[in-house]
């Protein structure tokens, strides 16, 4: 009896493995129907059903797993699982999502599948956690990165600014709430080629700390965090305009705004406030800037408003370079970091400098070995927002992708005879 005990498990274990086969077979056709409205806007319409969605590692049999994963890429794998129904499986690949597209260029995979992706990363904004629609805006933020100016960038701008319009109306979560203003500016950034689409989005952003209210209602403050992301937002788009073309009723008043901003406890809010009014002073167009939203007549024909026009402008200024002097040489108060102190001190220092004597403030940053230089504030407000939004994935951004060289005009050193070097772990 035994020798037929030991052939009975050698075919169990041959018929386990044929049936873990055909049902992934099974799997991946019943898969592939829910995936075809998807799929059929990109290129590649056999990638986007290449996989199951299912957990590898509740199926996976011993001898299969490593044939399986040099099937499958990891972003292939993470798309598949933005197609499950727990909130938790969509974080995890929206996570990996963004580690993978820091680490790397993904440009072959955005050719295929970036239609896929961007329609489910809008997904999760509408129906996600306060995590997964952070993780989806910074995902849909990489997408427009690594495409570049062009069709697919202003395709995931125009898909993409009604669902986050909607979703900055609930203002329950900071971090929710900071991620679509970033995710907003990105893709402004990169995909809008018009400046009445960049003003479109300058608008969304300000409403959120200026919202149109009817005559009984009454909405709560906005945090110093909204604030900050706000500001921060709205400069980085106000990078790419020019003074001329922006609508002065849009923003009347906002210099004073601003000058408001800088008299908050918190630094972060300050330093924000302090950045843009520098910005706004090197655009220039100041009558846009701080015009009353009382109303105005056409300067242009009448000398006497001109002229009281310009002696506002000369009033915000003086009382804005005030401020400035104050914070620059602030004291350090009962539980301020040094740190953060410090880093006020510099800021307006350069705001003071460049208001009193004109000059913008210089800065150097090493790229790979390389050195990279800014001298206006406009570059440099794009190089700090780039920068805290790649994180750890800037340096490699800053040497692979071309969008962001012809932004800086940043030309990183030729690889040698069109060759890679690697460099070993002795070596290193």
């Amino acid at each position: 009896m035994k020798p037929v005990v030991d052939i009975f498990i050698v075919n169990v274990v041959f018929v386990s493995n044929l049936c873990y086969l055909e049902l992934s077979l099974i799997t991946m056709g019943r898969r592939s129907s829910q995936r075809r409205n998807a799929a059929m806007l990109d290129s590649d319409d056999t990638d986007s059903v290449s996989s199951t969605s299912t957990t590898r590692s509740d199926m996976m049999l011993p001898g299969l797993e490593e044939v399986q994963f040099d099937k499958e890429t990891v972003l292939d794998q993470c798309v598949d699982a933005l197609y499950e129904k727990r909130g938790s499986t969509r974080e995890k690949a929206l996570a990996s999502i963004v580690e993978v597209f820091n680490s790397n260029i993904q440009h072959e995979f955005v050719e295929k599948k970036f239609a896929t992706l961007l329609q489910h990363c809008l997904s999760s904004i509408k129906r996600g956690s306060s995590r997964e629609i952070a993780l989806a805006s910074h995902v849909i933020g990489l997408l427009a990165l690594t495409t570049g100016p062009g069709d697919k960038a202003h395709e995931i701008l125009e898909e993409s600014v009604t669902p986050i319009a909607e979703a900055l109306k609930s203002r329950s979560d900071n971090s929710k709430i900071s991620s679509l203003l970033v995710c907003l500016a990105i893709i402004t950034f990169v995909g809008g080629e018009e400046p009445e689409e960049t003003e479109k989005s300058m608008q969304l952003m300000w409403q959120v700390i200026n919202p149109k209210l009817g005559p009984n209602v009454a909405i709560a403050k906005p945090s110093p965090a909204m604030i900050t992301a706000v500001v921060s937002s709205w400069s980085f788009l106000l990078t790419t305009m020019d003074g001329w073309t922006l609508n002065p009723k849009s923003w009347q008043g906002s210099i004073s705004y601003f000058s408001t901003l800088l008299d908050k406890e918190d630094r972060s809010v300050r330093i924000a406030a302090g950045e843009a009014l520098s910005l706004v002073f090197e655009v220039g167009s100041l009558e846009k800037f701080s015009g009353e939203s009382k109303g105005s007549s056409d300067s242009s024909t009448d000398e006497a408003n001109k002229s009281r026009e310009l002696l506002h402008i000369q009033g915000l200024r003086a009382k804005v370079l005030n401020q400035v002097r104050t914070l620059s040489a602030e004291a350090g108060g009962k539980g301020s970091a040094k740190k953060d102190l410090n880093n006020q001190r510099n800021t307006f220092r350069d705001i003071l400098e460049f208001l009193e004597d004109g000059y913008s403030p210089e800065s150097a940053t090493k790229i790979g070995g390389e050195l990279f230089s800014t001298s206006t504030w406009a570059h440099l407000i794009q190089l700090n927002f780039l920068k805290h939004f790649l994180g750890g994935g800037f340096v490699k951004h800053m040497q692979e992708n071309e969008f962001l060289h012809d932004v800086f005009g940043f030309t990183p050193k030729k690889k040698l005879a069109g060759v890679e070097q690697r460099v070993s772990g002795a070596e290193k």
